[in-house]
């Protein structure tokens, strides 16, 4: 017979034992259902090709250190990104889930997090409604299979803010706080090295004003722990260190130029006015406007101190869509930190009817259901069109270039021949590099002259002038050039090229050296090849 402390002593690893495979089971279910759809369409232009061919350029050059896009330094973001990216496919191949990587792996976070921080304070039941209208939300989870910068750093964001509310939380309860709030700086570190300042400094300032509102300064001070900022350090800096070491000029580009100047100017993408995100939010939810509507009913502030949590979830959301909507540049990505706490709200205002009525409990399955129809509508309508890919292009070119064939891109740089091509050098992209214009727009021209000052030498090879396009053709027996069809009137030597493939205005050309015609139409008189063709 086993005695009542033997017993006891059992029960509790068994209880963490049926925790952790619980835990375990909701991760799994995240993992599968975010990455249901991922494998479906080719890699989108601008932000998929280019982020996703930085990390090619670092998986197959080796460089790990170092961010290059076509083969120039490129610092407009710091590597957490491609480091996963590059990782995933060196261990799982170089197609489209392995490329989406990093996004299913933020989503993944911000999910998971937020799922194990609502069980904690608010319950299962909670947890459970909130984890479904966060993953039925149209918005979180396409953002969860695109391959750009904006789902990585929300789920470390969220995963941050999680973590030092936990800790706050376990600190004004007399609990052990320690461990999560070494996680939290820890999961900061990540967020500075996946987009920047953003990835500490929207959770220091959501849980400022959240233990502000609830008139906690001293736990608030005790959250600035000297351990967890020399974690942080020892996690964020180093690279940061590497770069301005090997590159004078990185701290002021990388922090001056990308960080504060995007922020203050105009002169970028998509500007837009400061309704923009409470418009995008409202209508990105809409399958959930019912529960939206009473959420933002209940606003009893003295409410606060009974439903802390409650309270940092309605903070968390407005100060990141007021912190986005000060810049003029306003991208969607940018606020999706805004949606696991608003999946919270929605959640929360399902389950305060208690026992919820048959028509209430209709109207969340309608809501859940439309949404996952139209994450897999769009899933499914982008799959079957892609107008921003390069892919069927790049796979002509994959499977008719010579090793050794150089390749030139006209009037563009298309981010995503490279990976798709498995281009191991750089392209020579061919355009006015000598332009005064090119500073005036934030473009492909201007990343790739950006990145140009980082490497003379390099950029001396990979970016050419017009002038110079015709004799570097002939440097080489066959070239391929990708470029759209009006490039003929300024380079009529292409009128004599091969045609590879010409879909929606691009064109991919073969130029043969050694025939008559292209040696006459790019004068090529004492090059080898030439020599070869009149004889």
């Amino acid at each position: 017979m086993i005695s009542q402390p033997a017993q006891v002593a059992r029960s509790v690893p068994t209880a963490q034992r049926a925790d952790w495979y619980d835990n375990a089971a909701v991760a799994t279910v995240i993992v599968l259902c975010l990455a249901a759809t991922a494998w479906m369409r080719p890699l989108m232009l601008p932000d998929e090709g280019r982020y996703v061919g930085v990390a090619w350029e670092m998986l197959r050059s080796g460089d790990w250190l170092v961010p290059t896009l076509n083969g120039l330094p490129f610092f407009h973001k710091p590597p957490l990104f491609y480091w996963i990216t590059a990782g995933s496919m060196s261990l799982f191949g170089l197609h489209e889930v392995a490329a989406r990587a990093a996004p299913l792996f933020g989503a993944t976070l911000g999910a998971f997090s937020i799922y194990l921080f609502t069980r904690r304070w608010s319950g299962e039941r909670a947890a459970r409604f909130t984890l479904v209208a966060l993953l039925a939300q149209p918005f979180f989870y396409l953002g969860g299979q695109f391959a750009n910068l904006d789902m990585l750093v929300a789920g470390c964001i969220t995963a941050t803010i999680v973590l030092l509310a936990h800790a706050a939380l376990c600190l004004d309860r007399g609990l052990p706080y320690q461990r999560a709030l070494a996680a939290a700086y820890a999961m900061a570190a990540l967020g500075v090295l996946a987009k920047g300042l953003i990835g500490f400094l929207i959770p220091a300032l959501v849980v400022a004003a959240w233990l502000l509102a609830r008139q906690r300064p001293r736990v608030l001070l005790a959250l600035v722990w000297w351990p967890g900022l020399l974690l942080f350090g020892l996690l964020a800096v180093p690279w940061f260190v590497l770069m301005q070491l090997r590159f004078p000029d990185f701290l002021d580009y990388f922090f001056v130029v990308q960080h504060f100047q995007r922020f203050v100017a105009g002169g970028f993408n998509n500007e837009q006015p400061l309704w923009f995100f409470p418009a995008v939010l409202l209508l990105l939810s809409l399958p959930w406007l019912p529960w939206l509507i009473g959420a933002f009913k209940r606003t009893d502030v003295h409410s606060q101190e009974r439903d802390p949590v409650r309270l940092l979830m309605g903070l968390w959301i407005v100060i990141v869509v007021v912190f986005f909507s000060m810049p003029k540049s306003k991208l969607l990505g940018y606020v999706l930190p805004a949606v696991p706490p608003l999946a919270y709200l929605i959640a929360e205002a399902f389950l305060r009817f208690g026992a919820p009525s048959l028509r209430a409990k209709r109207l969340w399955l309608a809501g859940a259901g439309f949404a996952v129809a139209l994450s897999l509508a769009v899933s499914i309508a982008l799959a079957l069109h892609t107008p921003r890919s390069s892919r069927e292009l790049a796979s002509t070119l994959a499977t008719q270039r010579g090793v050794h064939d150089p390749v030139f891109m006209l009037d563009r740089y298309y981010y995503d021949v490279p990976l798709y091509a498995r281009l191991f050098r750089p392209v020579q992209v061919v355009d006015d590099w000598a332009s005064t214009d090119l500073q005036n727009h934030d473009n492909w021209r201007k990343e790739l002259a950006d990145a140009g000052h980082f490497s003379a030498a390099r950029a001396t090879r990979a970016l050419i002038n017009p002038a110079a396009f015709p004799a570097a053709v002939c440097a080489a027996p066959v070239s391929w050039v990708i470029g759209p069809a009006t490039a003929r009137s300024q380079y009529p030597f292409l009128v004599a090229a091969t045609v590879a493939f010409d879909q929606r205005d691009t064109m991919l050309w073969r130029i043969d050296t050694g025939r008559p015609g292209v040696v006459r139409a790019l004068g090529c008189k004492g090059n080898q090849h030439a020599a070869s063709a009149e004889e």
